[in-house]
């Protein structure tokens, strides 16, 4: 739907989502926080396209429904966005941000669904925010099990095969590979607790939770 807004009419109503998840939405801090200069007669446009109303006093801007849905359609690509360079690009923290924005622009809706879906339809971003459901991850809701997962979420004897690493600590990875654990090769649960062990071919490896996070498999 916003692909044909201006983009500093996006970047606002962008900036107006993240500051109402910190409990205030005033006009200085959207000024702060928007990728765009915010200016009276931007307000004053976002307030006439039924985007935004401003409080008595015009100090806190809030989102109208149009304008929380269009937000809400930026803000799930941005943070699938981050999630994806992160995951499995392998970014920074840091890096992330800036790349994220370049891909936020290029992810089309079907896009989006399908990282979303490779990434087990995430419920957060690298930077602990939420992310917003799409249709994809009400589909998955409705299904018994979600098709791809990390493998600490399987069960105790499901078989899986891993799809990606996470990428985010590069000697985890190293020492998973290192294991045998990679693109493609099945895997078996063994036991959660107290220790997480699981087959793969014929080793039977232990691992720590944590680790085990970071191995997302497809379910068979």
């Amino acid at each position: 739907m916003h692909q044909w807004l201006p983009q500093e009419i996006v970047e606002v109503l962008e900036a107006v989502w993240t500051n109402q998840e910190k409990g205030s939405s005033s006009a200085e801090s959207v000024a702060a926080d928007a990728k765009a200069e915010v200016t009276e007669g931007l307000l004053v446009e976002c307030e006439r396209e039924g985007y935004l109303t401003r409080l008595s006093g015009g100090g806190e801007l809030r989102l109208t429904p149009v304008g929380r849905q269009i937000a809400e359609e930026v803000i799930r690509r941005h943070r699938l966005a981050e999630r994806l360079v992160v995951d499995i690009l392998g970014m920074t923290l840091e890096e992330s941000e800036a790349d994220a924005c370049e891909f936020e622009h290029l992810l089309a809706r079907g896009v989006t669904d399908a990282i979303c879906t490779l990434l087990g339809h995430p419920r957060l971003c690298p930077h602990y925010h939420s992310i917003p459901k799409g249709e994809c991850c009400r589909r998955a809701e409705d299904q018994v099990n979600a098709l791809v997962t990390s493998a600490d979420r399987l069960e105790i004897g499901e078989q899986a095969r891993v799809a990606y690493l996470s990428a985010r600590h590069f000697p985890r990875l190293q020492k998973l590979s290192s294991l045998g654990i990679s693109l493609g090769v099945p895997i078996k649960v063994h036991q959660k607790f107290p220790s997480f062990v699981i087959q793969c071919d014929e080793t039977q490896i232990a691992l720590e939770a944590e680790i085990a996070r970071d191995i997302y498999v497809w379910r068979h």
